[in-house]
């Protein structure tokens, strides 16, 4: 039964699902406490609907909705893998879900050093000095590393305008360096899909800032370069930003410090199994090295010498706050179970079945569509979709046909350098059933896009809502309850 199918409007007059108890304070004139101007002129009209149809109406809805534990998400980029359900167990604890920011810090011994530890993993696994955990999401991390190198630059008596952005570059980089007082230059890859090295280097001055880079890069290939890249960056002091999205292919491999890379942001909700969409909430940790950590946000997680935990305040280098209090603390509590129970055999092994799936789903793909960049991937790849065009089927086509096999679409259309792109990330959760069905899927729809290409062009027909007017939806969206005339 399809939405489309069904009677969506169920307010009928007379019916309530709700029954409140006998009014129990003084009553109070409304004028007295919201002045006339402010009041409604009359009454705002409320569905009305029986308990019985709200309680079926949301089920229903519910399982109608795609998540990560009712099936495969290749989204690229995103990394959306299963998220364990003892990080949930452990959210919930009384000492954590219970917590109060305003609480005293004697109180709060449990929590402070679950976030000391976090701080000190991170940076461990990373090749960082030291770790904030404030920023709320992945896009603030940006902001906040890039704000601390403007305050490292300032204090050093510089005044650097621009960050180098690559043109495969996530769409967060360049806004966040506009919004932290930076012009942003464009470095394009090469043939082979990684930074051009010899336009870098016409690109290098006084007056770069730094550079801002996802390895392994968007297209899932890993910088193979970053030791010349950091040699040259830094040879005019300016710094290297490492986009954290796609650490998923770096666990006990190699660290971003390693390379080096002097700000790291960590996605808690991509590498680390904090839940990922549906409003938040996010965490974008960001890791420092130790020319930096001057400037981190206020307050830090200290350790006294007395073992105990405290907050840290005495930091008049540092950017100040970022966040409301000091982060999303049930991200943490999550991502740190999540560390602590694979262990760095465990982190390694997430980052090699990852490289394995991405290389294993590319290769059963090869014969079926374009591969821009023919070459061992990382823990993602990218298709381009430029054979099926010719046949009248577009990228966007093969995505809403995947909802017909019952699978989410993978991201298309980004990286913006690749023509009709479908860029995948299976992650290392996946099973190899799942790789081989989902293949046989593409593989599907790619044959039919040679034979019946209208049938994939007006897909999907078997899902809840069958294909949109985009632009429509998106020019004239409906944004408040309706009620049928």
């Amino acid at each position: 039964m399809y939405l489309e199918n069904t009677i969506f409007e169920m307010s009928r007059p007379g019916r309530k699902g709700y029954s409140l108890p006998p009014l129990d304070v003084p009553v109070q004139s409304l004028t007295d406490v919201l002045p006339l101007e402010q009041q409604r002129q009359s009454d705002y009209r409320f569905p009305e609907v029986s308990e019985g149809e709200v309680v079926r109406h949301f089920v229903r809805l519910s399982t109608l909705n795609y998540h990560i534990d009712k099936g495969f998400y290749p989204l690229g980029s995103c990394t959306m893998k299963y998220n364990p359900k003892v990080n949930e167990d452990m959210s919930r604890l009384d000492g954590f879900s219970g917590i109060h920011p305003f609480q005293d810090e004697c109180t709060a011994q449990g929590a402070l050093q679950l976030m000391y530890e976090l701080s000190e993993l991170l940076a461990e696994i990373s090749g960082m000095d030291a770790v904030t955990l404030e920023p709320a999401a992945g896009a603030q991390g940006e902001y906040t590393g890039l704000m601390m190198m403007r305050a490292y630059h300032r204090d050093r008596g510089r005044s650097p305008s621009k960050i180098i952005v690559p043109d495969a570059a996530h769409g967060t980089n360049p806004a966040s360096a506009a919004l932290a007082g930076f012009k942003t230059v464009e470095v394009r890859s090469t043939e082979a899909g990684e930074v051009d090295l010899e336009m870098l280097r016409r690109l290098v001055d006084s007056d770069t800032a730094g550079i801002m880079l996802t390895n392994p890069n968007t297209l899932g290939i890993f910088e193979s370069q970053i030791t010349e890249m950091s040699r040259m960056l830094h040879e005019v002091d300016a710094l290297l930003y490492m986009d954290g999205a796609n650490l998923n292919a770096l666990l006990g491999i190699t660290r971003p410090g390693d390379m080096g890379f002097d700000v790291v942001h960590f996605n808690l909700h991509k590498t680390f199994t904090t839940p990922h969409g549906g409003g938040g909430p996010g965490s974008g940790p960001v890791g420092v090295r130790k020319e930096l950590i001057p400037y981190l946000p206020t307050p830090t997680v200290a350790k006294k010498e007395d073992g105990s935990f405290a907050f840290d305040y005495d930091r008049p280098k540092s950017i100040g706050k970022v966040h409301s209090f000091y982060g999303n603390f049930g991200m943490f509590v999550r991502a740190y179970t999540y560390i602590r129970m694979m262990g760095p055999k465990g982190l390694r092994n997430v980052s090699e079945t990852a490289i394995l799936n991405a290389n294993y789903l590319m290769k059963k793909l090869e014969p079926y569509f374009d591969v821009p960049f023919p070459r061992h991937c990382q823990h993602e790849f990218v298709l381009s979709a430029d054979r099926q065009a010719k046949q009248g089927v577009r990228a966007l086509d093969i995505a809403k046909a995947l909802l017909d096999k019952g699978y989410h679409a993978p991201t298309i259309y980004f990286p913006l350098i690749v023509h009709e792109c479908l860029m995948i990330e299976p992650t290392e959760t996946t099973t190899k059933e799942t790789l081989d069905t989902f293949a046989d899927a593409l593989i599907q729809i790619a044959k039919m896009a040679a034979t019946e290409p209208e049938v994939v062009r007006q897909a999907p027909q078997h899902t809840p809502v069958t294909r949109l007017d985009e632009a429509t939806a998106a020019r004239k969206p409906i944004l408040k309850y309706q009620f049928e005339s």
